[in-house]
């Protein structure tokens, strides 16, 4: 493994992501990880519950290409449009 020059920093929100992973939406099971931002590669609708969140919120017409900068704990796949999505943690 290569050695990560900023591994003696604190990590923080604005920092960039220390690790990805594919998003696979589903209605009752949260992402293995709190993420810092979303990357959604194919644009549209995204229901997900924020890292404190209390309810669902939906995220409309997100473009193809976009990081959605929010902390994200759970992508719900009803009412969910968007695709490959990707959790940057």
């Amino acid at each position: 493994m290569n050695s990560i020059p900023f591994d003696n920093f604190a990590d923080n929100p604005i920092a960039p992501a220390l690790s990805c992973f594919a998003v696979v939406a589903d209605d009752e099971t949260d992402l293995p990880a709190i993420t810092k931002a979303l990357y959604v590669g194919t644009g549209g609708d995204i229901v997900l519950r924020s890292a404190r969140g209390e309810e669902d919120v939906t995220f409309r017409n997100v473009p193809s290409g976009y990081i959605l900068d929010v902390r994200v704990r759970a992508v719900r796949s009803s009412g969910t449009s968007a695709a490959d999505l990707v959790g940057l943690a």
